[in-house]
């Protein structure tokens, strides 16, 4: 049952070859055999999916099914889930168990999907390896001791190890997209505003959007139908209507405008990565698409820009973490300043306190002009860029990370070399059009992913594109060695 995918599941659940309750317990089983080794789940909450996928299957019963009843599923440990603990990969957090649902786990709920846990994550979103995390690293399940990229990695492996069908995640530079890769599995960043960010923990608001993760693009489409949508709880999402996603997933790609950025395939680019991009680009080719270069010419600010805003936007944000009104606290502060010294000191991790510095430093008087001002004129810039680049092509192609997954520990005394694993995916966020990492090759045994990057609120238009890619190639279909 674990090697089906979410929409081969719902079939089975429909035609009643199996039930939301043992569907739940096989992969619950697999979650307490297997996860020793990945480490990527946070929280396994089996008493509850065992309760929800009970109530699937008699809601099923009732004729009440949507898609998704009784589909087993986890969450990243970002979004808020009432009366299970949610900690941000964070010691801040360790013991904050919300009293409310985030919007994205409501609609998930009101599916009748089953959560088995919460996943892994580089502490507050912070980071690509996931690493980060106050409850240790997760492993990739491509290979021993390789990360599973970040800040999603405990929902990308988990999917990679076949633990869960899909998994949420979010992404604020690449988080989404970049573990997608390295794990060998699609992932998709949807439009900034398209997913309410009502309850799901904030790292940096205007660049933070919840998105999918599964092993298909279908999948990933059957996700998004449920996720997407206005909330007005959030005040960033958009009021926009929601189309089917799986509609116009077999639509034919004849005539499709592909663009391939020349900043993309620069002599940076490893050439074993370049060539696996594009061998997956030629397939496109085939598959009716024309393929034309294009130019993104403000693409190498988009890491010098992101690293002065988003530090300087969860400075704010982390603000509120003090010791007083909930999470951790210091023990026996000596008066208020101690408590909020020592509670931020012992309660956030060395990259979470890293950014709070910069971030606090950017905003600072004296230097809000020179840096974080003029990191938005930039941002503006790449965003036109893009705005630009969509008037001739109605996709654009390129590598989703700059390397395949790498070694536990082989970038954590780098910062810099540990951001530059996000160049490809960090202009997206600035911009806020959609994008997402479909599974396009291998080298040296390990994933690669080719990212498709699309115009504002065509997500569905991306979506066809990698499923008429998926019919044609067997690459998401690969199975890790372990």
């Amino acid at each position: 049952m674990h090697d089906k995918t979410v929409a081969e599941l719902a079939r089975d659940l429909e035609q009643g070859t199996v039930s939301s309750v043992e569907l739940t317990q096989h992969f619950l089983d697999r979650i307490r055999h297997e996860d020793t080794r990945y480490n990527s789940f946070i929280t396994v909450t089996e008493d509850e999916a065992l309760r929800d996928a009970k109530a699937a299957d008699e809601r099923r019963a009732r004729g009440e099914a949507t898609p998704w009843t009784g589909i087993p599923f986890a969450h990243k440990d970002i979004f808020c889930t009432d009366g299970v603990r949610t900690t941000c990969g964070s010691r801040m957090l360790d013991n904050f168990v919300p009293p409310y649902d985030a919007t994205v786990t409501t609609r998930f709920r009101q599916a009748g999907a089953v959560c088995l846990g919460k996943t892994n994550m580089d502490e507050f979103a912070m980071g690509s390896s996931t690493e980060s995390s106050y409850y240790g690293a997760t492993l990739n399940p491509w290979g021993d001791n390789l990360v599973p990229g970040g800040s999603s990695g405990g929902s990308a492996a988990a999917v990679a190890a076949r633990l869960v069908p899909a998994a949420t995640g979010t992404d604020t530079g690449g988080s989404i997209r970049q573990p997608a890769a390295l794990c060998g599995i699609t992932g998709l960043k949807p439009t900034y505003g398209r997913v309410s960010r009502y309850g799901m923990i904030a790292f940096a608001s205007s660049l933070d959007q919840g998105g999918t993760m599964a092993r298909t693009a279908e999948d990933n489409a059957l996700m998004l139908n449920v996720m997407a949508g206005f909330d007005p709880k959030d005040s960033t999402c958009i009021d926009r209507p929601v189309p089917d996603y799986t509609a116009t997933l077999n639509q034919p790609l004849k005539g499709l405008k592909v663009g391939l950025p020349r900043e993309y395939f620069s002599d940076q680019l490893d050439g074993r990565m370049a060539g696996q991009v594009r061998a997956a680009i030629a397939e496109y080719e085939k598959l009716g698409a024309t393929v034309q270069d294009i130019s993104l010419p403000n693409t190498h600010l988009a890491i010098a820009a992101y690293y002065i805003i988003a530090p300087a936007e969860a400075s704010a944000n982390l603000s509120r973490f003090d010791g007083v009104r909930y999470g951790y606290r210091c023990e026996n502060p000596k008066d208020l300043m101690d408590l909020y010294t020592r509670t931020r000191a012992e309660g956030f991790g060395e990259e979470v306190k890293r950014r709070i510095l910069v971030g606090t430093y950017a905003l600072s008087a004296g230097y809000y002009d020179a840096y974080y001002l003029k990191a938005q004129k930039v941002r503006r810039l790449i965003q036109q860029d893009f705005i630009e680049a969509f008037k001739s092509v109605d996709i654009i192609m390129g590598p989703a990370a700059p390397t395949p997954a790498f070694g536990i520990g082989s970038k954590t005394d780098d910062p810099v070399k540990m951001y530059l694993e996000d160049i490809y995916t960090i202009a997206i966020n600035l911009a806020g059009v959609p994008a997402m990492s479909v599974p396009a090759g291998q080298i040296d045994g390990l994933p690669v992913g080719l990212q498709l990057i699309g115009n504002y609120f065509d997500e569905a238009r991306l979506l066809n594109a990698a499923h008429q890619f998926q019919q044609a190639t067997d690459w998401h279909t690969l199975t890790p060695k372990g």
